[in-house]
């Protein structure tokens, strides 16, 4: 994908007392595990260190972006409701969780896939109760997302945010309505979850160099949503695609990163080696250009259709590497 009109990486908003930096936050350089803390997107929490600039990046937006996250934030009053008396009883998890995925793509799920929540999927102010996390991609439309970082991709996202959430809130009643509990998660500005760790370990995906979730079939080209429930169900397993083998190598969303936030190599972050984007760097202008997504549309896997015959290709080449050695 080219890029038309990028605006610079100046003229951001600036701050008359810099906060603690998100990095430090976000434990940058930390060899020990630990639960996450709150930097960014937390609606109703003005108590925390971007809290300026998370205001401003909500006032940032045009009267279109508004109204289409008006209308799935409308929708989310429905995350949570009333679990039915009388609870069906699970003889087989692998069943159920091939009962819950066929629902999923039935109320219009692009990928699904399940897993356990851990300790660190959660910030550290929130205790989950839940077991069981299901989690959801939809697409983006790829002729709206070519037009990063201005306001008509910035749209479409908060279009797809509202898409996906709904399937999250019909599998969520749907579950309910099985005796059981459920809730959606639909909103990433006001969630108590990381997503994307979840999404890569029920097999949606793995991470990439820009620090958002590659999957086979849409690439970066996604928003997710989560269902966490305590619905009895086989879990899934990470995959490997061959992310690894494509982000070693190239360099498209190094390159075309205006505020040079993304590093060409791993580091440590809460006790686990990964690729990591500077938060300092990428947050003033994701706030100042209605959300940017430059990283996630330049990506190879990223172009409609390329992902699955790319992922071949990689793991063709690694096996070839294998048997010539």
């Amino acid at each position: 994908m080219k890029l038309h009109d990028v605006p610079p990486a100046d003229n951001l908003p600036k701050f008359q007392q810099a906060p603690i930096s998100g990095n430090d936050i976000n434990g940058l350089g930390e060899t020990e595990k630990r639960r996450p803390s709150r930097v960014f997107h937390a609606l109703g929490r003005p108590d925390f260190p971007w809290a300026g600039l998370n205001a401003f990046f909500l006032m940032n937006n045009t009267a279109g972006i508004v109204w289409e996250a008006i209308k799935y934030r409308w929708r989310l009053r429905n995350s949570a409701g009333p679990v039915a008396k009388q609870q069906v009883e699970i003889t087989d998890k692998r069943q159920m969780a091939v009962r819950i995925k066929e629902k999923a793509k039935e109320f219009g799920a692009g990928v699904v896939g399940i897993t356990e929540f851990i300790e660190t999927d959660s910030y550290n102010d929130i205790d989950n109760r839940f077991p069981y996390a299901i989690c959801i991609g939809n697409p983006m439309r790829r002729e709206e997302m070519v037009h990063v970082p201005h306001a008509r991709s910035a749209q479409e996202v908060q279009r797809a945010y509202g898409e996906v959430a709904d399937v999250a809130i019909e599998l969520a009643e749907y579950i309910r309505s099985l005796g059981w509990a459920a809730y959606a998660y639909g909103d990433p500005r006001s969630t108590e979850i990381l997503q994307i760790p979840l999404a890569i370990r029920s097999g949606l995906g793995e991470l990439g160099k820009h620090g958002s979730i590659i999957t086979k079939e849409f690439g970066s080209n996604l928003r997710l949503s989560t269902i966490a429930s305590n619905l009895p169900m086989q879990m899934d397993q990470p995959i490997d695609i061959g992310v690894e083998d494509l982000c070693a190598g190239c360099r498209r969303c190094t390159t075309d990163c205006p505020p040079g936030a993304i590093s060409d190599e791993k580091q440590w972050v809460r006790g686990e080696h990964r690729w990591y984007v500077n938060f300092d760097k990428c947050v003033p202008y994701f706030s100042a250009n209605f959300g940017c997504a430059i990283c996630q549309e330049v990506c190879p896997w990223s172009e409609p259709g390329r992902g699955p015959s790319l992922s071949a290709k990689l793991l063709g080449k690694r096996d070839r590497k294998k048997t010539s050695h």
